[in-house]
């Protein structure tokens, strides 16, 4: 579908001019749709959209859209999408009592799938995340981040890096990858983070940047996970090498992380289901972009991130889905959009410039996919008949999508 027109479409959702400036506020929740319209795509790209009554001759293939909408596709900022294994022994063990933390200290968690991922060969891997990736595109994602952090020494981080990097190369939809040696603490460096820190830092990090393997570098800075120290150390790094920072903060504490973060620029801060005063007003005053990702909220049981707040305060957000084996094993933004509306109580509109616009952003690709826009891709979601963009988070539990163009 390189070259086609789309005819009759009940509604065009989610149209730009330009793509200068992220959504905040008030402007979060305005989306600019065109009823009874055509869109024109030449060579993957929009090339010109309207009204039906403009609709100009032309020599493309037709594909009638009666009574279905058209929008942008959704584009996950947060995944960590190539994995080994899945963990759902795990969600027993949280079925019996046992939270995050104390499957973590009983061997479970991200060393559980760092395990996993070290016996499986490169091939393995691939094999494994192209078939998630084909489905996460179906699921109507026309743009991915995928991290690291489930190898946690040299060679195992270096390995899902270049399969992350072979995906790029194959798939038809814009994928980024993010360095995340700081995920957990190896089993062999539990008392001395120190030296997996200065591993990390200093010798990870050299080789991962010499090989081109990274766009972006992340840390999981939590309680019993990594400090502010180690925060601090990571972000550096990664400015030396060029690599902005897109951080785990606030998932289950707030100890100035956002703060922190804020004050080194870094492009995002992901989680944020507990939030205080003072990590609003610093994020209001930033750059920085917050990212809630509400698929880990309902399968961990924990709040959600406060987006209307958020929205409130003029702090620009972003929904992901974090989909990975242990707390959010689904990619699905379907669901996240749902979510979003039903228990974060955003509108509609304010959750889709989340998972579309603004998420472009957060990836630094706005100028290629988010909206409906002359120039960008035209990687676009065709919705069974519905009568407006309400219905996608309205049936939460459905697939309103009747196909998508890549």
């Amino acid at each position: 579908m390189n070259n086609i027109v789309l005819t009759n479409i009940k509604q065009l959702i989610g149209i730009t001019k330009n793509s200068n400036e992220v959504k905040k506020g008030s402007s979060q929740g305005h989306v600019q749709t065109l009823d009874n319209a055509y869109l024109i795509i030449r060579n993957g790209i929009i090339h010109d959209f309207g009204p039906m009554t403009d609709c100009p001759n032309t020599e493309l293939t037709a594909h009638d859209c009666t009574h279905k909408l058209v929008l942008p596709m959704y584009v996950d900022s947060h995944t960590h999408l190539v994995f080994a294994k899945s963990r759902s022994d795990e969600m027993k063990m949280r079925l019996h009592g046992k939270s995050y933390q104390e499957i973590a200290e009983a061997g479970g968690g991200i060393l559980n799938s760092a395990k996993k991922l070290h016996d499986m060969s490169e091939q393995e891997l691939y094999d494994d995340a192209h078939i998630r990736l084909e489905q996460v595109i179906k699921n109507g994602t026309g743009a991915i981040e995928i991290k690291s952090g489930y190898g946690l020494n040299i060679e195992d981080e270096m390995k899902m890096l270049r399969v992350i990097r072979i995906l790029k190369q194959l798939s038809p939809i814009p994928i980024k990858s993010t360095f995340l040696g700081a995920h957990a603490i190896p089993e062999e460096f539990k008392n001395n983070k120190a030296a997996y820190m200065y591993l990390v830092c200093n010798e990870m990090l050299p080789r991962i940047a010499g090989e081109n393997l990274a766009d972006y570098i992340d840390i999981f800075c939590e309680t019993g996970y990594f400090d502010l120290d180690d925060l601090k150390q990571v972000i550096e790094a990664g400015d030396k090498y060029g690599l902005k920072a897109k951080v785990h903060v606030n998932q289950f504490s707030s100890f100035g992380a956002v703060q922190l973060a804020c004050s080194h620029g870094a492009l995002s801060v992901d989680h944020l289901e507990v939030m205080t005063d003072e990590d609003y007003a610093v994020l209001k005053k930033s750059n920085t972009l917050a990212t809630a990702l509400p698929l880990c909220s309902l399968f961990l049981d924990i709040p959600y991130t406060p987006g209307k707040k958020l929205i409130k305060n003029n702090i620009p957000l972003v929904i992901a889905s974090d989909f990975n084996p242990g707390s959010a094993p689904s990619s699905n933004l379907n669901l996240a959009f749902g979510l979003a509306c039903s228990q974060m109580k955003l509108t509609p509109e304010e959750a889709f410039n989340a998972l579309t616009y603004n998420a472009a952003f957060a990836m630094e690709i706005q100028n290629e996919v988010g909206s409906i826009q002359i120039g960008k891709k035209a990687n676009l979601i065709i919705t069974k008949p519905a009568n407006g963009l309400e219905d996608i988070p309205y049936w939460f539990g459905e697939n309103k999508i009747h196909n998508v163009i890549v």
